[in-house]
């Protein structure tokens, strides 16, 4: 396969370019990489009617982590079609066969908007995962921490990096790259380690879930660098929630990126929270409310 597949637009709450999903040909069948959230499902089978497939031919789900909108789906997904064959990190996989820990955690984080935007959050049969190696399907593997301790990339031959959220968002075709931050396993040393790992290995593009396929990746790396060190020493500066989501905000308009579409796909609120959670834990001195 030359290039990358454009992404499967899953429509979160019926708005476009929020969460997307890749198809992606393996040593053993077609692989779902991510699947979104439960309540995108029927929006996903849209999708892949669209690509002349139905949800049983696909043989495999690569995940890159276990957060709700990249992973909800996936115990509904191998609830309609048990043969479907799950790749999450070894710290993912206890929470796909027993996900009440991670759905009390997402309970807490969005409250009464849960169910609205996440849906239900089924257990996947124990015999349905698989934890990842460093080579999955014909794919490279490898952890790729500091957005969420069980993340991970997947590399195909032709130099298309399935990131997940490790690269950051962004909608393209716009520029601002935002590193999404959000609580309550940021760790900034990992995620600075990942972004050196990522350039070392020098894929040919970026496949990214928040949203589409990225040409120009020692760019983007360089970036979302840059950001990730900006927005961590603002919130350990001390500023507000209020001065957080306006900095970054000011800052976007300054790259001529559209801030309805990067608020929908990465809500600011999350990101202050878990940098914020990260100094905290940290011991740093912060100023703010």
């Amino acid at each position: 396969m030359t290039g990358a597949p454009d992404p499967l637009d899953l429509h979160h709450e019926g708005v476009e370019r929020v969460i997307g999903v890749y198809l992606v040909e393996t040593e053993d069948g077609l692989a779902l990489q991510d699947c979104g959230p439960s309540t995108c499902v029927p929006a996903l089978k849209a999708a892949l009617a669209e690509e002349g497939l139905v949800l049983s031919d696909l043989r495999h789900l690569l995940l890159s982590h276990i957060h709700l909108d990249h992973a909800g789906a996936a115990g509904t997904l191998v609830r309609e079609h048990p043969h479907l064959q799950v790749h999450v990190s070894e710290i993912g996989a206890p929470h796909l066969v027993d996900p009440s820990r991670l759905e009390r955690s997402a309970r807490r984080l969005y409250g009464d908007d849960f169910d609205r935007l996440w849906g239900e959050l089924a257990p996947v049969p124990e015999e349905n995962v698989h934890v990842v190696g460093s080579s999955v399907l014909g794919l490279d593997c490898f952890p790729t921490q500091g957005h969420a301790a069980h993340h991970v990339c997947y590399l195909d031959g032709d130099g298309t990096l399935y990131a997940g959220d490790a690269a950051g968002v962004r909608i393209m075709p716009e520029r601002p790259v935002w590193p999404v931050s959000p609580p309550p396993e940021i760790d900034l040393d990992a995620w600075e380690r990942t972004i050196d790992e990522l350039e070392l290995r020098a894929p040919e593009r970026l496949a990214l879930i928040r949203f589409g396929v990225v040409e120009q990746p020692r760019d983007h790396l360089r970036r979302l660098r840059r950001n990730l060190r900006v927005w961590s020493q603002r919130v350990r500066q001390g500023v507000t929630e209020e001065e957080f989501v306006e900095g970054v905000r000011e800052d976007l308009e300054e790259e001529a990126g559209e801030a309805p579409y990067y608020e929908r796909a990465a809500p600011l609120w999350q990101s202050y929270r878990g940098l914020r959670r990260y100094w905290e834990k940290a011991g740093a001195a912060l100023s703010g409310d």
